[in-house]
Parts: structure tokens; sequence; C-alpha cells
């Protein structure tokens, strides 16, 4: 007895909720691991899905004298 449909979904249901509770938490550990390019001039962190374009125009904002390079030697490839 006790084996039908009602209560497997029910199970599984409770099972899925477990499963989501486990990742619940603030998104800002992980939104700090993400920051891995960084400026080596003012040490201004990037996303890591940072284009280099965005880089290009953050060094010709912030470090008009210093070259691309000099802010993010990572690009040079």
């Amino acid at each position: 007895m006790g084996g039908g449909n009602a209560q497997k979904a029910k199970m599984a249901r409770e099972k899925n909720l477990e499963k989501t509770k486990a990742s619940k938490g603030s998104q800002l550990d992980t939104n700090k691991k993400a920051m891995n390019i960084q400026c080596k001039v003012c040490m201004q962190t990037f996303m890591c899905t940072t284009s280099e374009v965005k880089c290009k125009e953050h060094a010709e904002a912030k470090h008009p004298k210093a070259d691309l390079y000099t802010c993010f030697p990572n690009l040079k490839k």
C-alpha cells in the first residue's frame, strides 16, 4: 500500500527542494571569485568575461600615460 502517483510526486518534489536548498546563499562569494582580471596600475578588478575592448577603454580613460599591456599584461599573446 501507499505507492500511488501522488505520493511519488510528493517525494520527488521534496527531493528536488532539498537539492535547491543546498545552493541557497549569497551570490557575492561567487562574484568575487569571478573577478580575476586585474589592472596592474590601479589594482581594479574586472569580471572574467570582460572583453579586451573594455580593458582598453579602462586603460585609455584611467591611465592615459600607461600602455594597455602595462595595465593588463595577461592580454599579450
